[in-house]
């Protein structure tokens, strides 16, 4: 199969969980070879999650608090710190090679390009924030992004704010950046 193929799924609403397996099994049969790319778009219902280099203080809820939104709180195996995922929020998790790419740090630099492009479509100014990963429009981050790679596979990925309920948020020191907001396309 050639690398530079990728199949698209939308997979509507999936709970975290089992889109995170979903990912582990393809990631595993693309470093195989067994199947090409695979970009999984989807939305998840509420929850956090952080990343591996997350700190609990960055959720500013004790387990009463995320039991009363409803909300649960997942370790992750990547990169980032914590952040929010719910309706509204298009994910996107492109599982695949990297080999060529030029590494992990090129690879979310195109990420990141390929937000601005499709932001700027919707006629959204975006921008990127020199030392700061994701994409920005006034200073408010609209996508985030955090990344796994493992035997040269991407998995995990973006989530752009597109219709979110933001007050989620509050809750959080999203992705570990204090004094700065977060925004959504609706917004």
């Amino acid at each position: 199969m050639s690398a530079s193929q990728c199949s698209i799924h939308y997979l509507g609403s999936v709970d975290y969980r089992e889109a995170w397996q979903f990912q582990k099994d393809i990631s595993e049969d693309v470093s195989q070879g067994l199947r090409s790319n695979v970009l999984l778009l989807l939305e998840h219902p509420n929850v956090y999650t952080m990343g591996r280099t997350a700190d609990r203080q960055q959720v500013l809820l004790n387990d009463h608090g995320l039991a009363d939104l409803s909300i649960a709180l997942i370790e992750v195996d990547r990169g980032g710190k914590v952040t929010y995922h719910g309706p509204g929020q298009l994910v996107a998790y492109p599982i695949v090679t990297l080999r060529g790419v030029g590494g992990p740090l090129r690879y979310v630099r195109a990420l990141e390009r390929v937000i601005l492009m499709t932001l700027a479509h919707f006629g959204i100014d975006a921008q990127i924030v020199d030392g700061l990963t994701g994409v920005w429009v006034d200073g408010e981050k609209i996508a985030a992004i955090g990344v796994k790679v493992s035997r040269g596979i991407s998995s995990h990925g973006l989530a752009i704010n597109v219709n979110t309920d933001l007050s989620y948020f509050d809750h959080i020191i999203p992705c570990g950046i204090e004094g700065r907001g977060v925004t959504s396309m609706q917004k």
